[in-house]
């Protein structure tokens, strides 16, 4: 994997996080910096699914959790072997390489085997046991590509086949005596310019005769050794050197380690770490969904930095964030909310404004760059700065806000009161949306004085809908605060046609008689003129929380 730098929201985002991330990402990319990914911890949210297949945008990628990951550490520089090379090619490649190591793959890249030293060490002594009269499994194609031998005639060139090797060493007669007690056997001949030897090997039909020191077979025996199917090769090495390769010409498939695990390339560090300390070589192959190898990993790899970098958008607290985050390097923070606990190794830039949309400040950066904004980025821009200011009208809505809601306007040719509309009426509507979804299609994760909470928040154009499931909601938000071992899991649904909020809550029983806030029922809030979570309700829930801890 490549260095990439990850642009991405706050888990369970909202429209204004998808956009920030995918505008911000598209202005990186356009300054030269191509490494600049837009991302998402999340679902789309119907009313963000809805802009960004309005306006023919393509989502960010979805990434559930930044745990350490073997794409982050592997190297990309790796070679193969064809399973069904020779074994003198492939040692060749392993003693070039530099991880030591050799993965084998089929004809369509797929992992099948790995040849590390000690596999090489322990399989070779085997073939070159004494005992074993140097019987190998070779093809007679591999044969001549480990010689380097010039074909004088082939058959059956590419099947492969357990043979015995003879050296014609001995006179006529011993030699005819060898050779008879193997004719039951594939067996290949190691001859010099002995014209009888030659001729008796054809007569005898051997599976291939090897002429050594360029020698070459008269046409007369050519003719003979065509018609008995004796494939015939001229080596341009002498006999000691041919004997010793043809040994070499072993497929490394019958040497190579076939029980060395391919790891993926989205598995855990966690998960692999003790797979690399099993491992002969402290390496592994690393492949992709289609099992074809794409890297190598290696214990040394998980000392480095990992390829991959973040920005944060639309959020600053490490409970918001994406799982993991922390072990990486946060590059940047872009938000408009309130400061939380996240610390990082290295000074960064760090732009936090308060205004109503995350989406305002990245426009902004793309006009102090002078970069002119692509009519698809101005168009969901525009979007994200609706959204998250409900068409302008929540409290938090600055005038910059509104300024730049005009210049995105102008440059797109969208009315903003009819966009608005449009995209707030695209994710008001719960109908039989499961109550689990709704609930997470917009969920934060806050912290106050070490207590834990979570408040969810939707936008609705009529609150009858929720109010008629009521007890389903209550139910969900008690199992969500369980979870989080929190003191309670709220829900925040705003009316859009009266810009203010009913809450659902779940608490701990302590806790609600010290929830002073109009009640309209059991554990159902009327919130007049709140219409926004970070603004208006968070600041309002934690004076209630100081007020519970303090008793």
């Amino acid at each position: 994997m490549k260095k990439t730098v990850y642009i991405i929201g706050h888990r369970n985002p909202d429209t204004d996080s998808i956009v920030a991330a995918t505008a911000y990402a598209r202005l990186k990319q356009l300054l030269g910096f191509n490494e600049y990914v837009a991302a998402r911890a999340g679902k789309l949210a119907p009313q963000t699914e809805y802009i960004f297949n309005r306006f023919k945008v393509q989502a960010p990628q979805y990434i559930p959790d930044l745990l350490p990951k073997t794409a982050y550490y592997m190297s990309e520089e790796c070679d193969t072997v064809d399973e069904n090379s020779s074994l003198w090619h492939a040692a060749h490649k392993m003693q070039n390489s530099s991880a030591k190591i050799l993965p084998l793959v089929d004809k369509n890249g797929c992992y099948k085997a790995l040849l590390h030293y000690n596999a090489f060490a322990q399989n070779i002594l085997g073939i070159l046991n004494p005992e074993n009269e140097a019987a190998i499994t070779t093809s007679v194609e591999l044969i001549k590509n480990t010689l380097g031998a010039q074909p004088l005639i082939l058959k059956n060139e590419n099947k492969i086949f357990k043979g015995t090797v003879l050296v014609s060493a001995a006179e006529l007669d011993t030699f005819k005596a060898q050779l008879n007690e193997h004719l039951s056997e594939n067996v290949i001949v190691i001859a010099g310019d002995r014209k009888n030897i030659q001729e008796y090997c054809i007569e005898m039909g051997v599976k291939a005769l090897v002429i050594t020191s360029g020698f070459l077979l008269d046409k007369e025996l050519q003719a003979k050794a065509e018609k008995k199917g004796v494939s015939v090769l001229s080596s341009p090495f002498d006999t000691s050197a041919t004997a010793m390769l043809i040994v070499y010409s072993t497929p490394v498939s019958i040497i190579a380690d076939k029980n060395a695990p391919a790891v993926h390339e989205m598995d855990t560090v966690q998960k692999i770490r003790p797979l690399l300390q099993e491992s002969p070589s402290r390496s592994l192959p690393v492949v992709d969904d289609y099992n074809k190898v794409i890297g190598l990993i290696s214990e040394n790899d998980l000392i480095n930095e990992p390829n991959v970098e973040v920005i944060l958008v639309d959020h600053n607290e490490l409970s918001q964030a994406v799982e993991g985050v922390e072990h990486y390097i946060i590059k940047e923070i872009i938000d408009h909310h309130r400061l939380g606990n996240l610390s990082t190794k290295y000074p960064i830039t760090f732009i936090n404004k308060p205004v109503g949309s995350t989406a305002t400040l990245v426009t902004g950066l793309y006009r102090e760059n002078r970069v002119s904004i692509p009519k698809d980025m101005a168009e969901i821009l525009l979007c994200g700065i609706l959204s998250d200011t409900l068409i302008l009208q929540s409290g938090t809505t600055t005038d910059i806000d509104r300024k730049t809601a005009e210049y995105l306007s102008n440059i797109t040719g969208l009315d903003i009161k009819q966009l608005g509309n449009d995209i707030v009426s695209a994710g008001s509507h719960i109908g039989n949306r499961a109550v689990t979804e709704v609930i997470h299609q917009d969920m934060k994760e806050y912290n106050d004085d070490k207590i834990k909470y979570t408040v969810s928040q939707i936008e609705v154009d009529n609150t009858d809908e929720v109010m008629k499931r009521k007890k389903e909601f209550l139910d969900e938000l008690e199992i969500e605060r369980r979870s989080h071992g929190g003191l309670f899991a709220a829900l925040l649904v705003t009316d859009i046609t009266k810009l203010s909020s009913i809450m659902l809550i779940a608490s701990d029983e302590k806790f609600l008689p010290a929830l002073k806030l109009p009640k309209n029922e059991n554990q159902v809030y009327y919130l007049k003129d709140v219409v926004s979570r970070k603004k208006q309700l968070i600041p309002l829930l934690s004076e209630q929380i100081v007020r519970y801890a303090s008793v």
